[in-house]
Protein backbone atom coordinates (compact mmCIF):
# COMPACT_ATOMS: atom_id res chain seq x y z
CA UNK A 1 0.00 0.00 0.00
CA UNK A 2 1.38 3.74 -1.16
CA UNK A 3 2.52 5.84 1.71
CA UNK A 4 0.39 9.42 1.59
CA UNK A 5 3.12 12.16 0.36
CA UNK A 6 3.43 15.30 2.89
CA UNK A 7 2.77 18.48 2.16
CA UNK A 8 5.71 21.24 1.45
CA UNK A 9 3.64 23.73 -0.11
CA UNK A 10 3.49 26.45 2.36
CA UNK A 11 7.04 28.36 1.95
CA UNK A 12 6.45 29.78 -0.65
CA UNK A 13 3.23 31.74 0.50
CA UNK A 14 5.66 33.62 3.26
CA UNK A 15 8.27 34.23 0.65
CA UNK A 16 5.23 35.35 -1.47
CA UNK A 17 4.49 37.53 1.45
CA UNK A 18 7.39 39.17 1.83
CA UNK A 19 7.80 39.76 -1.86
CA UNK A 20 4.73 42.05 -1.50
CA UNK A 21 5.44 43.61 0.97
CA UNK A 22 8.80 44.78 -0.33
CA UNK A 23 7.72 46.06 -3.59
CA UNK A 24 4.75 47.71 -1.38
CA UNK A 25 7.43 49.63 0.44
CA UNK A 26 9.15 50.37 -2.99
CA UNK A 27 6.56 51.91 -4.36
CA UNK A 28 5.65 53.98 -0.94
CA UNK A 29 9.66 55.28 -1.32
CA UNK A 30 9.33 55.73 -4.95
CA UNK A 31 5.87 57.72 -4.47
CA UNK A 32 7.59 60.42 -1.65
CA UNK A 33 10.15 60.76 -3.30
CA UNK A 34 8.30 62.32 -6.15
CA UNK A 35 6.43 64.62 -4.15
CA UNK A 36 7.74 68.47 -3.25
CA UNK A 37 10.23 69.68 -1.24
CA UNK A 38 8.10 70.36 1.53
CA UNK A 39 6.64 67.10 1.81
CA UNK A 40 10.25 65.28 1.71
CA UNK A 41 11.31 67.76 4.59
CA UNK A 42 8.24 67.03 6.78
CA UNK A 43 8.34 63.19 6.51
CA UNK A 44 11.74 63.19 7.47
CA UNK A 45 11.10 65.41 10.28
CA UNK A 46 8.42 62.59 11.15
CA UNK A 47 10.76 59.83 11.30
CA UNK A 48 13.54 61.50 13.10
CA UNK A 49 10.97 62.45 15.50
CA UNK A 50 7.85 60.15 15.10
CA UNK A 51 5.89 61.47 18.38
CA UNK A 52 5.95 65.14 17.77
CA UNK A 53 4.58 65.50 13.93
CA UNK A 54 5.07 68.21 12.10
CA UNK A 55 1.70 67.63 9.95
CA UNK A 56 -0.82 70.03 10.76
CA UNK A 57 -4.16 68.31 12.58
CA UNK A 58 -5.69 67.72 8.93
CA UNK A 59 -2.76 67.37 6.60
CA UNK A 60 -4.47 64.24 5.07
CA UNK A 61 -7.59 62.73 4.18
CA UNK A 62 -8.66 61.67 8.00
CA UNK A 63 -8.03 64.15 10.93
CA UNK A 64 -4.90 63.70 12.51
CA UNK A 65 -5.79 62.38 16.01
CA UNK A 66 -3.42 64.46 18.91
CA UNK A 67 -4.32 62.89 21.74
CA UNK A 68 -3.05 59.35 20.12
CA UNK A 69 -0.06 60.86 19.31
CA UNK A 70 0.81 61.82 23.06
CA UNK A 71 0.47 59.03 24.20
CA UNK A 72 -1.23 59.72 27.33
CA UNK A 73 -4.55 60.90 25.42
CA UNK A 74 -3.74 64.72 25.94
CA UNK A 75 -6.62 64.66 28.51
CA UNK A 76 -5.11 66.53 31.48
CA UNK A 77 -4.07 68.98 29.43
CA UNK A 78 -7.45 69.36 27.49
CA UNK A 79 -9.20 69.48 30.75
CA UNK A 80 -6.77 72.61 32.09
CA UNK A 81 -7.36 74.21 28.85
CA UNK A 82 -10.98 73.98 29.45
CA UNK A 83 -10.82 74.82 33.04
CA UNK A 84 -8.79 78.15 32.26
CA UNK A 85 -11.49 78.65 29.24
CA UNK A 86 -14.56 78.17 31.76
CA UNK A 87 -13.03 80.48 34.49
CA UNK A 88 -12.21 83.10 32.05
CA UNK A 89 -15.95 82.76 30.96
CA UNK A 90 -17.21 83.18 34.40
CA UNK A 91 -14.61 86.11 35.28
CA UNK A 92 -15.86 87.88 32.28
CA UNK A 93 -19.80 87.44 32.68
CA UNK A 94 -19.53 88.46 36.97
CA UNK A 95 -17.44 91.63 35.08
CA UNK A 96 -21.06 92.48 32.80
CA UNK A 97 -23.03 91.80 35.60
CA UNK A 98 -21.36 94.13 38.03
CA UNK A 99 -21.24 97.07 34.96
CA UNK A 100 -24.79 96.27 33.95
CA UNK A 101 -25.80 97.07 37.84
CA UNK A 102 -23.55 100.13 38.22
CA UNK A 103 -24.94 101.47 35.28
CA UNK A 104 -28.54 100.42 35.77
CA UNK A 105 -27.78 102.12 39.48
CA UNK A 106 -26.59 105.24 38.21
CA UNK A 107 -29.51 106.00 35.65
CA UNK A 108 -31.79 105.82 38.53
CA UNK A 109 -29.95 108.04 40.75
CA UNK A 110 -30.29 110.64 37.80
CA UNK A 111 -33.56 109.45 36.37
CA UNK A 112 -31.88 109.53 33.07
CA UNK A 113 -34.02 109.93 30.24
CA UNK A 114 -33.68 106.93 27.04
CA UNK A 115 -34.87 109.87 24.28
CA UNK A 116 -31.63 110.75 22.76
CA UNK A 117 -32.86 113.92 21.37
CA UNK A 118 -34.28 114.67 25.10
CA UNK A 119 -31.15 112.96 27.55
CA UNK A 120 -28.60 115.12 29.72
CA UNK A 121 -26.12 111.30 30.54
CA UNK A 122 -25.82 108.53 28.45
CA UNK A 123 -24.37 105.03 30.32
CA UNK A 124 -23.01 102.61 28.10
CA UNK A 125 -21.62 99.35 29.26
CA UNK A 126 -18.45 98.86 26.61
CA UNK A 127 -15.22 96.08 26.78
CA UNK A 128 -13.34 97.50 28.35
CA UNK A 129 -15.80 99.61 31.41
CA UNK A 130 -18.08 102.26 31.07
CA UNK A 131 -18.52 105.06 28.99
CA UNK A 132 -20.58 107.84 30.40
CA UNK A 133 -21.59 111.05 28.16
CA UNK A 134 -22.85 114.29 29.25
CA UNK A 135 -24.56 116.68 27.29
CA UNK A 136 -24.54 120.11 27.05
CA UNK A 137 -28.15 120.83 25.77
CA UNK A 138 -29.61 124.29 25.76
CA UNK A 139 -32.77 123.04 27.82
CA UNK A 140 -30.29 121.65 30.54
CA UNK A 141 -26.76 122.96 30.22
CA UNK A 142 -23.55 121.32 31.51
CA UNK A 143 -21.52 124.98 31.37
CA UNK A 144 -22.26 128.23 30.92
CA UNK A 145 -22.62 128.93 27.32
CA UNK A 146 -18.99 129.48 25.53
CA UNK A 147 -17.43 129.28 28.65
CA UNK A 148 -16.18 126.30 31.28
CA UNK A 149 -18.14 127.09 34.29
CA UNK A 150 -20.01 124.65 35.67
CA UNK A 151 -24.12 125.36 35.86
CA UNK A 152 -25.95 124.14 38.98
CA UNK A 153 -26.75 120.70 36.89
CA UNK A 154 -23.41 120.21 36.13
CA UNK A 155 -21.88 120.53 39.32
CA UNK A 156 -24.61 117.86 40.53
CA UNK A 157 -23.74 115.54 37.91
CA UNK A 158 -19.77 116.04 38.70
CA UNK A 159 -20.56 115.39 42.10
CA UNK A 160 -22.57 111.92 41.61
CA UNK A 161 -20.29 110.88 38.91
CA UNK A 162 -17.50 111.40 41.51
CA UNK A 163 -19.06 109.53 44.07
CA UNK A 164 -19.39 106.61 41.69
CA UNK A 165 -15.64 106.60 40.52
CA UNK A 166 -14.27 106.58 43.94
CA UNK A 167 -16.86 104.02 45.39
CA UNK A 168 -15.60 101.03 43.02
CA UNK A 169 -12.11 102.35 41.96
CA UNK A 170 -12.74 103.06 38.16
CA UNK A 171 -9.66 104.87 36.18
CA UNK A 172 -10.90 107.53 34.18
CA UNK A 173 -10.40 108.64 30.37
CA UNK A 174 -11.97 112.17 29.51
CA UNK A 175 -13.04 114.02 26.02
CA UNK A 176 -14.48 117.00 25.36
CA UNK A 177 -16.62 117.82 22.02
CA UNK A 178 -18.53 120.46 20.67
CA UNK A 179 -20.54 121.25 17.53
CA UNK A 180 -19.05 122.73 14.34
CA UNK A 181 -20.22 126.53 13.66
CA UNK A 182 -19.74 127.98 16.61
CA UNK A 183 -19.21 131.71 17.25
CA UNK A 184 -16.74 132.58 19.87
CA UNK A 185 -16.72 135.90 21.26
CA UNK A 186 -12.72 136.43 21.55
CA UNK A 187 -10.63 136.06 19.30
CA UNK A 188 -8.41 133.42 18.65
CA UNK A 189 -10.33 131.30 20.98
CA UNK A 190 -11.80 127.98 18.97
CA UNK A 191 -13.72 124.77 19.34
CA UNK A 192 -10.23 123.32 20.24
CA UNK A 193 -9.40 125.25 23.27
CA UNK A 194 -13.11 125.41 24.57
CA UNK A 195 -13.50 121.31 24.46
CA UNK A 196 -10.08 121.07 26.17
CA UNK A 197 -10.70 123.40 28.53
CA UNK A 198 -14.27 122.01 29.27
CA UNK A 199 -12.56 118.60 29.57
CA UNK A 200 -10.17 119.53 32.24
CA UNK A 201 -12.68 121.42 33.75
CA UNK A 202 -14.60 117.96 34.57
CA UNK A 203 -11.13 116.56 35.74
CA UNK A 204 -11.11 119.74 38.57
CA UNK A 205 -14.54 118.85 39.59
CA UNK A 206 -14.28 115.74 39.73
CA UNK A 207 -10.92 115.73 41.96
CA UNK A 208 -12.42 118.65 44.28
CA UNK A 209 -15.58 116.05 44.90
CA UNK A 210 -12.45 113.53 46.17
CA UNK A 211 -11.48 111.34 43.34
CA UNK A 212 -8.08 110.26 43.65
CA UNK A 213 -6.15 112.27 40.83
CA UNK A 214 -3.89 109.48 40.19
CA UNK A 215 -7.13 107.63 38.95
CA UNK A 216 -7.20 110.08 35.69
CA UNK A 217 -5.32 108.67 33.00
CA UNK A 218 -6.02 111.22 30.45
CA UNK A 219 -7.71 114.52 29.21
CA UNK A 220 -8.26 115.21 25.69
CA UNK A 221 -10.36 118.08 23.80
CA UNK A 222 -11.19 116.97 20.23
CA UNK A 223 -13.09 120.08 19.08
CA UNK A 224 -15.84 118.97 16.35
CA UNK A 225 -13.73 116.53 14.79
CA UNK A 226 -15.55 113.49 16.76
CA UNK A 227 -19.53 114.55 16.13
CA UNK A 228 -21.20 111.59 17.33
CA UNK A 229 -22.93 108.68 14.77
CA UNK A 230 -26.01 109.63 12.89
CA UNK A 231 -25.64 113.15 14.21
CA UNK A 232 -24.72 116.53 12.07
CA UNK A 233 -21.89 118.21 12.44
CA UNK A 234 -23.78 121.24 14.46
CA UNK A 235 -26.17 119.14 16.50
CA UNK A 236 -26.52 119.61 19.52
CA UNK A 237 -25.89 116.41 20.80
CA UNK A 238 -22.23 116.99 19.62
CA UNK A 239 -21.63 119.23 22.93
CA UNK A 240 -20.54 116.91 25.35
CA UNK A 241 -18.14 115.64 27.88
CA UNK A 242 -17.45 111.76 27.78
CA UNK A 243 -15.40 109.91 30.42
CA UNK A 244 -14.98 106.38 29.97
CA UNK A 245 -14.46 104.43 33.20
CA UNK A 246 -12.34 100.89 33.41
CA UNK A 247 -12.33 98.98 36.51
CA UNK A 248 -8.64 98.39 38.17
CA UNK A 249 -9.76 94.51 38.98
CA UNK A 250 -12.00 92.17 38.10
CA UNK A 251 -14.80 92.38 40.13
CA UNK A 252 -16.21 89.16 42.47
CA UNK A 253 -19.30 87.43 42.57
CA UNK A 254 -20.10 89.23 45.66
CA UNK A 255 -19.45 92.41 44.97
CA UNK A 256 -21.98 92.01 41.56
CA UNK A 257 -24.45 90.89 43.87
CA UNK A 258 -23.42 93.77 46.40
CA UNK A 259 -24.33 96.42 43.92
CA UNK A 260 -27.24 95.19 42.88
CA UNK A 261 -28.40 95.49 46.62
CA UNK A 262 -28.76 98.53 48.84
CA UNK A 263 -25.35 100.20 49.79
CA UNK A 264 -25.07 99.11 53.51
CA UNK A 265 -24.05 102.19 55.96
CA UNK A 266 -20.57 101.65 56.55
CA UNK A 267 -18.37 102.99 59.19
CA UNK A 268 -16.49 106.53 57.91
CA UNK A 269 -13.16 105.69 57.11
CA UNK A 270 -10.05 107.58 58.10
CA UNK A 271 -9.92 109.52 55.04
CA UNK A 272 -11.88 111.62 53.30
CA UNK A 273 -14.91 110.05 51.87
CA UNK A 274 -16.67 110.44 48.51
CA UNK A 275 -19.71 112.61 49.03
CA UNK A 276 -22.56 110.99 48.79
CA UNK A 277 -25.43 111.42 45.70
CA UNK A 278 -27.42 114.21 46.33
CA UNK A 279 -30.78 115.41 44.93
CA UNK A 280 -30.32 118.18 42.09
CA UNK A 281 -32.62 121.25 43.41
CA UNK A 282 -32.67 123.99 40.25
CA UNK A 283 -31.42 127.38 41.29
CA UNK A 284 -34.59 129.46 42.15
CA UNK A 285 -35.46 132.51 39.77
Amino acid sequence: MAKKQAHHGGAWKVAYADFVTAMMALFMVLWISAQDKKILLATSKYFQQPFHSPFDDHSGMMPFNKELRDGSGGSKQSEDAAAHSKAATDARQIELNFLNSVAADYKRLLRIDDDLERKSIDVQVTSDGLRVTLFDRARKPLFGEHTTELTPWGHFVMQNLAWLIERYHFRVVIDGHTRSHLDFPVEGYTAWELSADRANAARRSLVFYAVDPASIERVTGYADTRPMEGEPPDSESNQRITLSLSLTSNPTAAEAEAVAAPAPVAAAPAVRPPSPPLEFKPPST
